[in-house]
């Protein structure tokens, strides 16, 4: 049972034979924070999945995966089976265990206090890396708009605005947040659905191109496709992490997992299928606007860079706004067990504020090292570093459901949907490590030695609560 932030309870590890607190506790539906603020229904907690799954990356990716063919198609499928596979363990997780910290909780419920702060730390840091990759990317498409791509100056001072004008929108409070989060969805998802849909009106199969682009097979075309696609669905947790926020998190975090996942899938599927088959293939490969290019191909005119621009900048801001919020969820969850520093656990209007200032400080540092010291080797690798530090909290997650039924637990896992289960949670599990492979040996490499550096927070905290 999670305890107010103004008595965190010891941190130990949890009595996981123990199920009356897990289970029956009516306290568990809903942490201590998520009683001082507003709280998201289905369709905003639905809309937080699927904006931060939606970034700015759909506006590139029928370019990044061209040359491979329409092999690519394929590959999206088998991923978003995955994905939906992967909403699922977290539904389930989440019923169980209906508090904010999503991944974190998981781990430490099944493996203790050290996996579950490696969860949480890995988490964070993907989370404000990424924030600032984001805010990078906006200021390309704002550059569109308004010519600030010429001044250092100003394409630093429009990323600090993009990233502190959601964290304003999140310090305000959990209603502020889903308002925000709701209407970006809503406003960037009309004009991707018009292409996605619209598209389809004007496809035409010649322009489609080779089913094995690269030559080397279709199963190594696709598994190059999926190595670029694999992050596209980062995000799918966020219903998970925010459960203490989610009114009835118990019936509605799986439910927004999988119907926010689905949505995404249909809006890049679709999406993806109306430019390749809109835009010619050996123009689209070299294409730097593959969305653009397919407008104007569909309409003519030279407009279609403006109004792409215009939807990506809103996709970019809501992820922001979403991401914003998932940055201090995991820190909280943690801080309220002890294992992050204790002012990551106070809350302000239902948000935990300390958490979302600090998240967004880092991100703009990064942000304006990139601009201002030129250092984007630097940055690049930091990002890449991201897409392994993403997939940890996946595997400890789903490795936590997959421990419960090998024990056996009823309470954990319903007994007549075992088998169901089991396939469900090792066709995650094989989602998770399919990810960490796309990564790539160096992100590997990289990322390991960034989360480990993390061990040095958690012996500090560990010794200081032990001593105390």
């Amino acid at each position: 049972m999670q305890t107010s932030p103004a008595a965190p309870r010891q941190a130990t590890r949890p009595d996981t034979t123990d199920t009356a607190e897990t289970a029956d506790s009516p306290d568990t539906a809903v942490d201590a924070g998520s009683r001082k603020g507003g709280r998201f229904g289905l369709t905003t907690a639905t809309a937080l999945v699927m904006g931060n799954i939606i970034g700015g990356g759909i506006f590139m990716i029928p370019a990044a995966v061209a040359p491979y063919g329409t092999v690519s198609l394929l590959a999206f499928v088998v991923l978003t089976v995955g994905a939906i596979a992967l909403a699922l363990v977290f539904g389930q997780l989440a019923r169980r265990s209906p508090r904010t910290g999503g991944p974190y909780v998981y781990a430490r419920e099944a493996f203790g206090d050290f996996a579950g702060f490696l969860s949480a730390w890995s988490y964070w840091i993907t989370t404000w890396v990424s924030n600032a990759a984001l805010a990078v990317a906006a200021v390309g498409y704002l550059d569109v708009l308004l010519p600030v791509g010429h001044s250092t100056a100003l394409s630093i001072t429009a990323a600090l605005v993009l990233q502190w004008l959601p964290a304003l929108a999140n310090l305000a409070g959990t209603r502020y947040v889903g308002v925000v989060q709701l209407v970006s969805t809503v406003l960037k998802f009309i004009p991707l659905a018009l292409v996605a849909v619209g598209g389809l009106f004007f496809f035409d199969p010649k322009n489609l191109g080779p089913f094995d682009g690269n030559g080397q097979g279709w199963t190594g075309g696709m598994t190059a496709a999926a190595a670029i696609l694999l992050f596209s669905y980062l995000g799918v947790e966020s219903a998970a992490m925010s459960a203490g926020k989610v009114r009835d998190p118990e019936r509605n975090v799986g439910r927004a997992s999988v119907l926010g996942t689905i949505g995404a899938a249909v809006v890049y599927l679709l999406g993806t299928v109306a430019v390749f088959g809109t835009v010619a293939h050996e123009r689209l490969v070299h294409s730097a606007a593959p969305f653009s290019d397919a407008v104007n191909a569909m309409f003519g005119g030279s407009w279609g860079g403006t109004a792409i621009a215009v939807a990506a900048l809103v996709s970019m801001t809501g992820a922001l706004n979403g991401w914003t919020l998932l940055a201090a969820q995991a820190p909280y969850a943690a801080a309220e067990d002890g294992l992050f520093p204790a002012a990551f656990g106070k809350e302000r209007r239902g948000v935990p504020a300390f958490g979302v200032i600090v998240s967004v400080a880092l991100a703009s540092a990064l942000t304006v090292l990139n601009f201002a010291s030129g250092a984007k080797g630097a940055f690049d690798t930091l990002v890449l570093v991201t897409t392994f530090t993403a997939t940890v909290p996946y595997l400890l997650s789903t490795a936590a459901q997959l421990y419960w039924l090998v024990r056996g637990t009823t309470d954990k896992v319903a007994t007549p949907h075992l088998v169901r289960d089991a396939v469900l949670g090792l066709g995650a599990f094989a989602f998770s490590l399919w990810l960490l492979a796309g990564a790539g040996y160096a992100a590997v490499y990289q990322g390991v030695l960034f989360l480990f550096a993390g061990v040095l927070v958690h012996v500090w905290l560990s010794g200081r609560r032990r001593n105390s």
